[in-house]
């Protein structure tokens, strides 16, 4: 007699909406990623003066890409067990509003101080919505269709870095430079009406006391660690006490976070997950590529539209290729991992990933169009089978009723990992640049001299104000900027071939097939999923 099917634990109303719920997440998900890979592109334009742009410097610009990230990152993990607790419909609702508020703010800012500090406002609302979409798909699927889920949730992902580089191009062309921040405000709406009329509200319906001690340690130690790697890459410099001091304390108050966590009757996260393998490499691979990509796409936009005389559309339009890549095989990267394993798979994604990486060390001015396309290709796709194997064995690790927590794990490794690769790759960038350039600034006035060796961006500007005696300049810094970026990209092979080691040792192989096996770790407990016409609790499907 064949084994008899696992009981449903997904209400039949929500079954069958389960596809449209998708849906619904990817929109939310989409403009949050959408958000920054626009600014990727509109970060030249910023950097113009007025009317053009504000006059952002290279400082400024880095500080409104990481505002967003410190409070993002400092508040994912609160934001996780909140949803948790509260409803995950709730803090999803809760941060698309704030994250449209930020938005629309953003796009009026007068001055650069306004649009970091409306990039912050985003940030919060954005530590809201992206644990709640992987949370709501937990609780939606049944196990053994989370991992196509998930894959076509991480293939959202490249859906908005092709979206968003060409938008913004086209934005740029047309309108004014906060039109990139104002185009979120009518997909926000959009995104609240389907939210409130499909998504249906889970939650652990067991909770127990909220462990304020740690949700408190949590969010201080990410915030000083978080801000000690954005001021060491804005200073180039990680030996400075004012970087030290808060990444050092960061780490202190995390390490008691862990210790308290370890001690208490009602933790916020169980700490005894890290202690498995898989679960561990899965969070550490995803710190480690995030690390070496975040880097590359700070500089690449710099390579692309300085160096290169592309425009912000022709930019957006070049990366393209990496896009593609993602959406076409994240969606069946399970299909891969069935046949070779997630550690076969994942490690191969990464040596893809680093191969891309390591390209960068050898372009120059007049690299062939093709060879950019067929390398931005290469990490789409290895992208693709690292994010989505990673992600489902990090959500399965745990119970299905801490999709909340596990979420925001998942999250707050990736930004952390790309916080210190804007960070560090970036003053790797700075630092090496600074270098070639200040032979060259002999002829610049003193007062504009330590201005002209901050980038690539202010060397071209200083240039273009001293007319026919700042041609010189011109060439040099192209030069500069790329024995720069060559050294940087070498960096950031390496530390992709340090995350392709780490899965290789650890993450399982491939799992012999065999007859319906029990749930396992991410199956136990139950956690109420309530539809919004009122149904609740689970059916068992005939």
């Amino acid at each position: 007699m064949s084994p008899q099917p696992a009981p449903s634990r997904v209400p039949e109303a929500v079954h069958r909406r389960r596809w449209a719920v998708l849906g619904v997440l990817m929109l939310s998900l989409l403009i949050v990623v959408l958000d920054n890979s626009i600014l990727n592109v509109a970060v030249r334009t910023i950097a113009a003066p007025a009317p053009t742009g504000i006059g952002a410097t290279q400082s400024e610009l880095e500080w409104s890409i990481n505002s967003y990230t410190l409070v993002f990152a400092g508040l994912l993990f609160t934001s996780g067990l909140l949803g948790d607790r509260l409803g995950r419909k709730k803090v999803l609702l809760f941060g698309i509003t704030v994250f449209g508020i930020g938005s629309a703010l953003a796009a009026f800012s007068d001055t650069p101080g306004e649009l970091v500090a409306y990039r912050a406002v985003m940030g919060l609302g954005a530590a809201f919505v992206m644990p709640a979409t992987l949370a709501v798909l937990m609780n939606v699927f049944e196990r053994d269709e989370q991992p196509k889920a998930i894959g076509i949730w991480a293939g959202s992902v490249g859906l908005a870095i092709a979206i968003g580089p060409i938008t913004g191009g086209v934005l740029l062309e047309h309108f004014w430079w906060g039109s990139i921040f104002l185009v979120n405000v009518p997909v926000v709406v959009l995104a609240l009406a389907l939210m409130l009329w499909l998504v249906p509200d889970s939650r652990d319906p067991a909770p127990g006391r909220i462990d304020i001690p740690g949700v408190l340690l949590s969010v201080v130690g990410l915030v000083l660690l978080v801000y000690g790697i954005i001021r060491g890459g804005e200073l180039a410099d990680f030996t400075d006490v004012t970087v030290l001091a808060p990444a050092l304390g960061g780490l202190a108050v995390l390490a008691g976070f862990v210790l308290y966590e370890k001690r208490s009757d009602h933790p916020a996260i169980d700490m005894s997950y890290f202690r498995k393998p898989a679960f561990s490499a899965a969070v550490a691979a995803i710190a480690l590529v995030f690390f070496a990509l975040m880097g590359v796409t700070f500089f690449s936009a710099f390579y692309l539209q300085s160096v290169r005389g592309y425009s912000a559309l022709q930019s957006g339009l070049l990366i393209l290729p990496l896009a593609v890549a993602q959406m076409v095989f994240a969606p069946r990267a399970r299909l891969v991992v069935e046949r070779f394993g997630a550690k076969a798979v994942c490690t191969g994604g990464m040596l893809l990933v680093a191969l891309g990486l390591a390209a960068f060390a050898v372009f120059d001015a007049s690299t062939p169009v093709w060879v950019l396309e067929v390398v931005f290709f290469l990490q789409g796709a290895g992208m693709a089978h690292i994010m989505p194997p990673v992600t489902v064995s990090i959500m399965q690790a745990l119970p299905r009723e801490k999709a909340g927590s596990g979420s925001a794990i998942n999250n707050t490794f990736r930004q952390v990992g790309g916080a210190l690769g804007v960070a560090v790759l970036g003053s790797v960038l700075s630092s090496t640049y600074r270098g070639e350039i200040e032979g060259h600034l002999g002829a610049v006035p003193a007062a504009l001299r330590a201005t002209a060796g901050e980038s690539v961006e202010a060397t071209l500007a200083v240039a273009e104000k001293l007319g026919p005696a700042g041609r010189d300049l011109v060439a040099p810094a192209y030069d500069a900027f790329l024995d720069a970026m060559h050294v940087t990209a070498i960096a950031s092979t390496v530390i992709a071939l340090a995350g392709a080691a780490v899965v290789a040792a650890f993450l399982p192989g491939r799992t012999p097939t065999g007859p319906a096996t029990t749930p396992g770790a991410g199956d136990t407990g139950r956690a109420s999923v309530s539809a919004p016409g009122g149904e609740a609790g689970e059916s068992a499907r005939r």
